[in-house]
């Protein structure tokens, strides 16, 4: 949207911040010209917006609800897949009560993460190529996939050929162009997740599926997503030190590793809890994020979890972080790679490993990943660059230590903390599905 006149200015504005935060939410540029910015104008903001051919959908079709209700009555193994679209519209209230009502297992996209408390006896964890093995095959098994606000991208249908392909599919979303899209669903309902769900509630009874039920959630307890395999200082137990130390903090991710485990493990008991950039694959995204949330939420505890080469995306924030004073805690994790790359290469080119080892120095021997004893130190060190920014700086390689990090970390009020974790450096994440394979394909680890 561009300002031609100084008069268009405050309707313009309106419309923008209008756009943005109503539909599907999202960025809007408004192009101000510099003689727009330095001239003289009137300072009435507009009451209403009327913008010719942008109408969002505030209501919801009955008669596609009452066809959605039918369906999941006659349903045998009906299936809540629940993406972010939930979490945006504030519906998590209303969601949980729709699985309690109803005694359908929920599962989530890593955006949808928290549309209903982890915890619940109802979650059954992500779908996806890094989603549990009981939200997968529970795709594979459903006779009803309703599906609410996610876009069927192919983080979490794999092939898409076989994705639900035994089951009918309810979709409700509120950007139409997001529907049969990537996946052609039965029945479509277009409305915002909050309204639709609301409706629904109205509507919906008690399903007698509690042997389906029980029959997903004995998948969840007979494999578990853990790290229990690999020894000393894992993932799994900085992020559940978190989880068992801050009672709804604010966790963000960068990209990479650190975020499918973060995605794996973090506890969320409701909405706008946990930003990710989800698959846009923004390296750098988790600490601005965490600066910003934290300017937003001054009395709750703000966790960025990085990896070290996304930490480096962004890492002259730190002067932004510390002339703010904002007391953030920014556990890094340290396996000397660029990790999720580095696992591909691990397991589907032979251990090849290119250009994704930072300890790499050019009078390295080509295989350098043989033997890392030899391998020279990490650069940087992480703990000297948070003191060159007056940040402080804690190191740790063993679960006893978390403790003491944490509180280190908790002392300090007016500037950031970068937590080291040296973790294993050949990690992997664990279940995963590769490229272009079902569901059901999972490497388990």
């Amino acid at each position: 949207m561009t300002v031609r006149t100084r008069e268009e200015l405050p309707r313009i504005l309106k419309e923008a911040f209008y756009i943005a935060r109503t539909g599907r939410p999202g960025p809007v540029v408004v192009d101000v010209p510099k003689v727009i910015q330095q001239a003289l104008g009137p300072d009435e903001y507009p009451k209403e917006v009327n913008i010719r051919g942008y109408k969002p959908n505030e209501s919801v079709h009955m008669g596609q609800i009452k066809k959605a209700v039918s369906m999941l009555k006659k349903a045998k193994r009906p299936l809540f897949l629940i993406g972010g679209g939930v979490n945006i519209s504030g519906a998590n209230a209303e969601m949980k009560e729709l699985a309690e009502r109803t005694g359908v297992p929920v599962i989530t996209t890593i955006m949808g993460k928290g549309a209903i408390p982890t915890s619940h006896e109802l979650y059954m964890g992500n779908i996806g190529i890094h989603g549990s093995y009981a939200a997968n095959h529970a795709v594979a098994e459903c006779d009803v996939l309703f599906s609410i606000g996610t876009r069927f991208n192919d983080r979490i249908t794999g092939k898409i050929e076989e994705f639900a392909k035994d089951a009918k599919i309810i979709h409700i979303d509120v950007d139409a162009a997001s529907i049969s899209k990537n996946i052609v669903v039965d029945i479509p309902i277009v409305a915002d997740a909050k309204l639709a769900i609301e409706k629904l509630l109205d509507e919906v009874p008690k399903l007698e599926i509690q042997a389906w039920t029980e029959q997903v959630r004995g998948w969840k307890k007979e494999h578990p997503i853990t790290m229990e395999n690999y020894e000393g200082l894992t993932p799994e137990k900085i992020i559940r030190y978190i989880n068992e130390h801050f009672e709804r903090p604010i966790i963000t991710t960068d990209v990479g590793q650190n975020q499918l485990w973060a995605t794996q493990y973090i506890e969320l008991e409701g909405n706008r809890q946990f930003l990710t950039s989800g698959g846009l694959g923004t390296m750098g995204y988790g600490f601005p994020a965490a600066i910003g949330a934290k300017l937003g939420n001054p009395d709750t505890p703000v966790i960025a979890i990085s990896g070290d080469g996304g930490m480096q995306m962004n890492i002259q924030e730190l002067a932004t972080a510390v002339t703010l004073e904002l007391p953030l805690i920014l556990v890094v994790l340290n396996n000397g790679y660029l990790g999720n790359v580095r696992q591909w290469q691990e397991l589907f080119y032979g251990k090849r490993y290119s250009s994704t080892c930072l300890r790499y120095r050019r009078s390295c021997e080509r295989r350098c990943q043989d033997s890392r004893e030899a391998c020279p130190p990490y650069t940087p060190d992480f703990v000297k660059l948070a003191e060159s920014y007056d940040a402080y700086g804690i190191r740790i390689s063993k679960p006893e230590e978390l403790k003491e990090a944490f509180d280190y970390a908790l002392s300090h009020k007016n500037a950031p903390t970068i937590i080291e974790c040296l973790i294993e450096p050949e990690a992997n994440v664990f279940p995963m599905v590769p490229t272009g394979n079902t569901l059901g394909d999972m490497i388990l680890g």
